[in-house]
């Protein structure tokens, strides 16, 4: 089985695992990434805690969900975005995002992996990742 995307697959198990119910799921193969991603998902509170199992193998995340998903999926394609698109953000929110207030916006910035709220607060600009709310 060839794995193109490992991002698009661990935000699906999660979307699929949330759906069902499930108080946890198990992602595979695991990246900077998608730790970095996931760190972000926790700092704003849509997953609880997350740990790496190594299993001799490639490893894997184990990760505790608390029912605050709705929807989460990666960005295709990956879209550049300045520090002035990030202030006029409507753009972006409407279409990813179901209301200005609800979810977050992930965004991969040379400070780091953030919430689209973090990157401007940090005057940074990156490239958009995935969405959650």
């Amino acid at each position: 089985m060839v794995m193109l995307d490992t991002l698009a697959n661990a935000m699906v198990s999660i979307k699929n695992a949330s759906l069902r119910g499930k108080r946890e799921v198990v992602i595979m193969p695991p990246s900077k990434l998608i730790k970095a991603v996931l760190q972000v998902m926790q700092r704003e509170g849509y997953i609880g805690e997350f740990e790496y199992i190594d299993d001799g193998r490639w490893g894997k995340f184990r990760v505790q969900l608390l029912g605050r998903i709705n929807d989460v999926g990666v960005i295709k394609p990956r879209f550049s975005v300045s520090y002035r698109d990030l202030q006029k953000m409507p753009v972006w929110l409407q279409k990813f995002l179901p209301s200005r207030s609800i979810g977050i916006l992930i965004i991969s910035t040379p400070k780091g992996v953030m919430s689209h709220k973090e990157a401007i607060e940090n005057k940074v600009g990156g490239v958009l990742l995935a969405y959650v709310y």
